[in-house]
C-alpha cells in the first residue's frame, strides 16, 4: 500500500525537475546510447613521449560522410597510438563499429582525415594522414578506396599519394581548373626538433630547413605527381591547418596555411596559371604565433570570406600569466629583420576588407581568446542565419607552464650527466598537471561580435579535444557536433535547435560534373529577405578533420528561400527560384535550372568603382615620406603601454605666399627636416625644406596670422618622450611669414615651452584682436603617466606670454592629445574643449574673455584614451556636436565606470624613476595587467615577492602590493575606450553615442568633417591605427579609413575604403585638406614611419569658399528649412590645420551667412 503511494510521487516530483529543466541546443550523448566509443589513446614511455615527438599531444581528427549512400551520415575517428574508426549509422543516432570488417584497421601514428570521392565512382573515399616519425613506425600515408559494399581497400602507393613526410591534414580541390580534384598536404616536421622551433634564423633560410607544404596534380588517370616546387609551393614550417577559398574573389580557389611557432602563416593566391604566390604581407597585417587549426567563411553574410586562425592566449587572468611569456620588444624587432611577418599570441579574425586585404577584429568581435585551442568550424548551429563559431580546446600536458619551462631550461644545459637530465625531464612531464579545458561554443550576434554559450548550449565540460566536425547526423535539419578527444571518449553532441529555437533550414547536396561529382569549389548564395548567405563546397576545414558534404543553411523564420545560385567549379551559374525552407535539396548541374548567365569572367572587385576620391600619392610632387628615428622607449619604462616617441606626424595648410593659391607643411621626426610644400600653378607641389634644424620632433602644427600682418605664420610644437625632462629640444618654435612663403624662427616671440607637446590651436577668446593660443602637453619623458605642463599662450601684438597658471592645476592637465576653441553652448564666447590619454572629455568656458577654470564640463564617465577631436553641427539643430577618436575595442583593453582600466604610477622600488603597473578586470577581479617577465624587467625587486609565475598568477592587483605602497601612488583611470559622438543637448549636456562599430577597430586620429556626398550632411573621414603598442599587444592596424556618411540626425554609416577610394593602410596620424588649384579639393593623410598619401575629391556643383579671418562661423541653411552652423578653426584634428574652409552646393543649400567673433553677420552666399 506504501509503494503505491510512492509511486504517483516519484512520478509527480520527475515531471516537475523535466519541466523546470531547461533543454540546452546540444546534449552530450552517452557512448552506451550512440554505439561510438571511440577512444584516442596515447600511452606515453620512455621511446614514446613529447622528448622525443613534440606533436605526441596534437591528437587526431574526425571526418563525417555518407559512406554507404543509404541517406545518413556516418562518422570515422584518426587515431594515433589507436587504431582509426569507422562507425556506420544505423538511424536514431545509433553506430556500429565497422572498423574490422571495413579492413579499416590502422597501426600508424594517424592524425588527419579526409572524405573524398577519388575515383569518381559516387562513393566516398578515405584518406588519412601520418605523421609521428620513424621511430614510431611508418609515416606512410593511407587511401581506403570504398568497395561500394562498405569495405575498403588500402591504395596510396597505387595513387601515388603515400607521402611519408609527417602530414597533418589532406584537402582535395581543383587548383588548376582542369575539372579533376587535386590534393594539398600540409606537413609539420616536429620529430625531434623540439630545441629549435623558436629559433630566430633567416626566414627563408629557415623555410626551406623546414618541411615543405605539399600540392599533388591530378594526372586524370588515378595517379598523382608532386608538383610543389613549380607551383610555387615552396615555403616550410610547422603547419597544423589549411583552409580553401576563392580569397580574392577571382573564381581560382587560393590556400591559407597556418604555421605553429615562429614560421609565419602563409597565403598562396593562385595565380590562375597553376601556380601560386604568398601574398600574406600584402593581404593581411599580423597573424596569430602559434597558429594552430583555421576556417574560412563567410561570418558578417557580405559575400566575401573571412579567416579565423586559432592560437594559444587564455581567456582568464591565471591561464594568461602561466603560459603567457612576456613579450620581448627587440625579439619582436628581431623577428621583422629577419624576414617573418608581424605574429601576435591570440586568435585573429580577419574580416574581409574587399580589396585583397584584411583586417583582423578578434578582439573587439570577442573570439581573441580560446586558450590552448586546436579545431575551428564556422557552422549556424542555431539555423538563425548566420554562422557561429565552435573551438576545440585542451592540452593532455600543461606544457606552457612558465615554471616548468624554466626548470626545463635548466636541464638543458650540455654540461653535466645528460642521461641523468633525460630522466629529471621525463620526471617532470609525469608529474605535470593534466589541464582539460572547456571547447568554446560562440553564437554569432549578427554585428560582427560573438557571445560565449557554452555552458548555455550545453558543451561546456572540459577535456582534451582536438579535431572536429559537424553533420546532421538525425536528418532533424540541425549540424550535431562530434569531436575526437585525446585519451578520452569522444564526444557527440545532439543538437536540439529544431526543438529549442525553431528556426528553418535548407540543406543543399550538390552533384557536379565527373572527375568533380562533388563539386567541390562551387559557391553557393542563397537569399532571404535582404539577407544573402555564401558557403563554398570545402569540406576539409577545421583542425585534421573534415565536415558532411552537405550545405546547410540556418534561415531562421524564413519560410521560403527566395532564391539561390551556385557558382559551380567551371565557373557556369545556376539559379533556382522559391525553395521551400526545412528540406534536403539536391541540385545536379544543369538540371532545373531557373536561369543561367554562363561562364563567369574574373569576380575581383574594382575598389574604385564608386569611389568618391582618387588617389594621387606620389604624383604632382606629393612625394613626402615620414622617417622615424629609432628610439624604444620601453628601455627606459618596460611597462608602458605604448610609446611616445612616434606620434607624428601633423600637416597644416594654408596659402602662405599670396598666390591664391593652397599650400601646406608637413612635419618630420628628430634627425629630419619638415617641409613645406608650395603649390605650383599647374596643381604640383614644390617642396621647401622649412629650416636646416633636424634637432626637434615636430608634434602639432598651425598656420596662423601670429602678428596681425595679414598672412600665415608657422607654430611647430616640440614633443617626444626621447629627450631629457625640460631639454632644450622640447621648446616650441614660433615661424614668422614674411609674406612671401619664407619663414624665420622667431625665438624671442615665445616664452619657454619646455614640455613634450601635443596639439596647438588658436583663438581670439578675450576678442582683443589677436589670436592667443593653447598648448596641450602630451607626456612627461621617462615619468609615465604623470601629467606634464599644457601652456595658454596670450598674445600681446606678435609676443606671446606665458598665462598658464590659469590653467586647471596650473596646466597640469593630464597628458592631452587634442584640443579645440569651439563655442559649445552658443553663448557667442569661444570655450576651450580638452582631452587626453587618460583623460575625461571637458570644456573649460569661456565667461566674458575669462577662461573659467574652476567649474569645467566635465563629461561623466569619459575617461578615456582619447586622441583627437573634429566638431560639427551633425544633426543641423542650429549647435556644434563633438566626435572624439578613442582607443577603441580592438585590443586586449577593456574598461567600463564599473571596471576601469587604471595605472598605479609611483618609484615602487624607490630607485629613482617612475613604475606605471596597469591593472585591469578579468571575469570581475581586478589583477596586474603586465606578466612577470614585463614587471620584473620595471621593478626588479619584484622577482622577490612573486619568485614563480604561480605566486604571480595567483595574487589579484590588491594582493600584489600592500595599502602603504599603493596609498600615495599616482592613479589614472580610463572608463570609456570607444571612439564616440558626443551630441550637443545645451545648457553643458551632452549625450555619447558610439560611433558605429566599424569604427572601434583601431585607435581613431585623423579625421575632417563636412559633406562629402552633397546630400547636406556633414561626414567625417577618419583614419587610425598604431605601431607604437609594446609586443604582447601588438599592433592597432585594423583600420584602412573609412568614410562615416551623416544623415543630419547624429547617426552615421560605414562606407569603407572599398566604397570610396579613401585607402589609408598605415601607422595614420595627421591629416588636413587644402583647395587643389583645379578648383578640386586635396586630402591629405600623414603616415608615421610611411609615404604622405593624396587623394583627389571633386563632385559637380561643390564649390569651396575660404571664410576670411574674420568669421567665426557661418550658418548653412539647408533646402528642407533647417539650419546648420559651421564654426571655422585654427586648427583641430590630431595634430593638424586645414584650411578654413566652408563649402557651398546648391543642390542642398539655399543660403550661408557668415558672422564675426561679435555675432554680426558680415557676408552672405546665395
Amino acid at each position: 500500500m506504501i509503494f503505491k503511494k510512492i509511486i504517483p510521487l516519484i512520478l509527480v516530483t520527475a515531471c516537475c525537475i523535466s519541466c523546470t529543466t531547461k533543454k540546452t541546443m546540444f546534449e552530450q550523448l552517452p557512448s552506451s546510447q550512440t554505439g561510438i566509443d571511440f577512444i584516442n589513446r596515447v600511452e606515453e614511455n620512455d621511446s614514446v613521449n613529447v622528448l622525443d615527438y613534440m606533436n605526441i599531444y596534437t591528437g587526431a581528427g574526425v571526418a563525417t560522410g555518407d559512406i554507404n549512400n543509404d541517406g545518413l551520415i556516418d562518422v570515422y575517428f584518426s587515431g594515433n597510438q589507436t587504431s582509426g574508426k569507422l562507425y556506420l549509422n544505423k538511424g536514431n543516432l545509433k553506430f556500429e563499429d565497422i572498423t574490422e570488417k571495413s579492413g579499416l584497421l590502422t597501426t600508424r601514428w594517424c592524425t588527419g582525415v579526409s572524405f573524398v570521392d577519388i575515383n569518381q565512382d559516387g562513393f566516398l573515399d578515405i584518406y588519412v594522414n601520418v605523421a609521428g616519425s620513424p621511430k614510431i613506425g611508418s609515416t606512410a600515408n593511407l587511401l581506403y578506396i570504398n568497395n561500394r559494399n562498405e569495405t575498403f581497400t588500402e591504395s596510396a602507393a597505387k595513387y601515388g599519394i603515400a607521402d611519408t613526410r609527417l602530414t597533418m591534414n589532406a584537402s582535395f580541390f581543383d587548383y588548376d581548373k582542369d575539372g579533376d580534384l587535386d590534393l594539398f598536404l600540409i606537413t609539420n616536421p616536429a620529430d625531434e626538433k623540439s630545441s629549435f622551433v623558436n629559433v630566430i634564423t633567416e626566414a627563408d633560410t629557415a623555410r626551406k630547413a623546414l618541411g615543405v607544404d605539399i600540392l599533388y596534380r591530378n594526372n586524370g588517370n588515378e595517379t598523382y605527381t608532386d608538383v610543389s616546387s613549380a607551383a610555387g609551393i615552396t615555403k616550410g614550417g610547422y603547419s597544423l591547418g589549411a583552409a580553401i577559398s576563392d580569397l580574392n574573389n577571382d573564381g581560382y580557389p587560393d590556400i591559407y596555411i597556418t604555421n605553429d611557432f615562429l614560421s609565419s602563416d602563409i597565403l598562396y593566391i593562385n595565380n590562375r596559371d597553376g601556380t601560386f604566390t604568398d601574398k600574406i604581407k600584402a593581404s593581411l597585417k599580423h597573424s596569430s604565433f602559434a597558429s594552430m587549426g583555421c576556417d574560412v567563411a563567410d561570418f558578417n553574410n557580405d559575400g566575401l570570406p573571412d579567416i579565423y586562425t586559432l592560437d594559444m592566449l587564455p581567456e582568464d587572468n591565471f591561464r594568461k600569466k602561466m603560459i603567457i611569456p612576456g613579450a620581448s620588444y627587440d625579439k619582436f624587432q628581431l623577428l621583422l629583420r629577419n624576414g617573418y611577418e608581424p605574429q601576435y599570441t591570440r586568435n585573429n579574425l580577419q574580416l574581409n576588407n574587399g580589396d585583397g586585404t584584411f583586417s583582423d577584429i578578434a578582439f573587439m568581435s570577442g573570439v581573441s581568446s580560446t586558450d590552448w585551442s586546436w579545431a575551428t568550424l564556422f557552422g549556424d548551429y542555431d539555423n538563425d542565419g548566420d554562422k557561429d563559431l565552435l573551438v576545440t580546446n585542451g592540452f593532455y600536458r600543461d606544457l606552457g607552464n612558465l615554471d616548468y619551462v624554466n626548470y626545463q631550461s635548466r636541464l638543458n644545459s650540455p654540461m653535466g650527466n645528460q642521461a641523468a637530465k633525460r630522466n629529471q625531464k621525463l620526471k617532470a612531464i609525469k608529474d605535470l598537471a593534466k589541464i582539460p579545458l572547456q571547447d568554446y561554443l560562440f553564437e554569432n550576434n549578427n554585428d560582427l561580435t560573438f557571445t560565449k554559450r557554452s555552458e548555455e548550449w550545453g558543451i561546456g565540460q572540459p577535456g582534451f579535444s582536438n579535431g572536429a566536425s559537424y553533420a546532421d547526423l538525425d536528418n532533424d535539419g540541425d549540424a550535431e557536433i562530434i569531436i575526437n578527444v585525446f585519451n578520452g571518449e569522444a564526444k557527440v553532441y545532439r543538437n536540439n535547435a529544431e526543438k529549442v529555437r525553431k528556426n528553418n533550414y535548407l540543406a543543399i547536396k550538390l552533384q557536379g560534373l565527373s572527375p568533380n561529382l562533388q563539386a567541390i569549389g562551387a559557391k553557393v548564395y542563397i537569399y532571404t529577405g535582404p539577407i544573402i548567405q555564401l558557403q563554398e563546397m570545402n569540406p576539409y576545414r577545421g583542425f585534421e578533420s573534415s565536415v558532411d558534404p552537405m550545405l546547410h543553411f540556418g534561415i531562421n523564420q524564413y519560410k521560403t528561400v527566395d532564391s539561390i545560385k551556385v557558382v559551380w567549379p567551371n565557373g557556369s551559374v545556376e539559379v533556382r527560384k522559391n525553395i521551400s525552407a526545412n528540406q534536403q535539396l539536391a541540385i545536379r548541374y544543369g538540371k532545373e535550372n531557373d536561369s543561367s548567365t554562363g561562364p563567369l569572367a574574373s569576380q575581383n572587385v574594382d575598389v574604385n568603382s564608386t569611389g568618391l576620391f582618387t588617389e594621387i600619392t606620389g604624383n604632382h610632387g606629393l612625394t613626402y615620406s615620414h622617417i622615424e628615428n629609432e628610439f624604444v622607449d620601453f628601455k627606459i619604462q618596460p611597462l608602458l603601454p605604448h610609446m611616445h616617441s612616434r606620434l607624428g606626424p601633423g600637416l597644416a595648410t594654408a596659402d602662405i605666399n599670396h598666390d591664391g593659391l593652397s599650400d601646406f607643411y608637413a612635419g618630420a621626426s628628430v634627425g629630419h627636416i619638415g617641409s613645406l610644400f608650395i603649390q605650383q600653378k599647374d596643381g604640383s607641389f614644390t617642396a621647401k625644406p622649412l629650416s636646416q634644424d633636424s634637432s626637434y620632433e615636430d608634434m602639432g602644427t598651425l598656420f596662423f596670422d601670429a602678428d596681425n600682418d595679414g598672412d600665415a605664420d608657422l607654430y611647430v610644437v616640440s614633443g617626444s618622450s626621447e629627450f631629457l625632462p625640460e631639454a632644450s629640444m622640447l621648446q616650441d618654435r614660433l615661424y614668422i611669414n614674411d609674406g612671401k612663403g619664407n619663414f624665420e624662427n622667431t625665438p624671442h616671440a615665445l616664452p619657454s615651452t619646455l614640455s613634450a607637446g601635443s596639439c596647438v590651436v588658436a583663438c581670439d577668446y578675450d576678442k582683443d584682436g589677436y589670436l592667443d593660443l593653447f598648448v596641450g602637453g602630451r607626456v612627461r619623458p621617462g615619468s609615465y603617466p604623470l601629467s606634464p605642463q599644457s601652456y595658454l599662450l596670450k598674445n600681446q601684438k606678435g609676443v606671446f606670454t606665458d598665462r598658464s597658471a590659469e590653467l586647471p592645476q596650473a596646466g597640469r592637465l593630464g597628458m592631452v592629445t587634442s584640443a579645440l576653441w569651439t563655442d559649445y553652448d552658443n553663448d557667442g564666447w569661444t570655450d576651450l574643449m580638452v582631452t587626453g590619454e587618460f583623460m575625461p572629455v571637458m570644456f573649460i568656458k569661456n565667461e566674458l574673455g575669462k577662461l573659467n577654470f574652476k567649474s569645467p564640463v566635465i563629461l561623466p564617465h569619459s575617461s578615456g584614451w582619447w586622441n583627437s577631436i573634429t566638431a560639427a553641427d551633425y544633426d543641423n539643430d542650429g549647435d556644434i556636436d563633438y566626435v572624439v577618436g578613442n582607443l577603441g575595442l580592438n585590443s586586449r583593453h577593456h574598461a567600463s565606470a564599473n571596471e576601469p582600466l587604471c595605472i598605479y604610477a609611483k618609484d615602487f622600488d624607490k630607485n629613482g624613476r617612475i613604475d606605471p603597473v596597469m591593472c585591469y578586470y578579468v571575469q570581475g577581479k581586478n589583477y596586474i595587467y603586465p606578466s612577470r617577465d614585463e614587471v620584473i624587467k620595471q621593478i626588479p625587486a619584484a622577482r622577490g615577492r612573486f619568485s614563480t609565475y604561480n605566486d604571480f598568477a595567483s595574487v589579484t592587483f590588491e594582493e600584489a602590493f600592500t595599502s602603504d605602497e599603493l596609498k600615495d601612488a599616482t592613479i589614472v583611470k580610463s572608463e570609456c575606450l570607444e571612439s564616440s559622438y558626443f551630441e550637443n543637448k545645451g545648457n553643458g549636456v551632452f549625450e555619447r553615442k558610439a560611433l558605429p562599430f566599424l569604427c572601434q577597430s583601431s585607435p581613431i586620429f585623423g579625421m575632417l568633417s563636412a559633406d562629402y556626398n552633397g546630400d547636406g550632411n556633414i561626414d567625417i573621414l577618419v583614419t587610425g591605427n598604431s605601431n607604437s603598442t609594446e609586443a604582447s599587444t601588438g599592433a592597432y592596424d585594423a583600420m584602412n579609413g573609412i568614410l562615416l556618411s551623416g544623415n543630419g540626425k547624429g547617426n552615421f554609416a560605414v562606407m569603407n575604403s572599398r566604397q570610396t577610394g579613401l585607402r589609408t593602410p598605415g601607422d595614420m596620424k595627421g591629416i588636413a585638406s587644402l583647395r587643389n588649384a583645379d578648383g578640386s579639393l586635396l586630402i591629405l593623410a600623414a603616415a608615421n614611419s610611411g609615404l604622405l598619401q593624396a587623394f583627389r575629391y571633386a563632385r559637380p556643383g561643390q564649390q569651396f569658399y575660404d571664410s576670411g579671418s574674420e568669421s567665426e562661423y557661418a550658418m548653412v541653411t539647408l533646402k528642407n528649412g533647417r539650419k546648420m552652423k559651421q564654426e571655422f578653426y585654427w586648427g583641430n584634428t590630431y595634430l593638424s590645420s586645414s584650411e578654413r574652409l566652408i563649402w557651398y552646393n546648391k543642390e542642398s543649400m539655399t543660403m550661408i551667412e557668415f558672422y564675426d567673433a561679435k555675432g554680426g553677420r558680415i557676408k552672405i552666399i546665395e
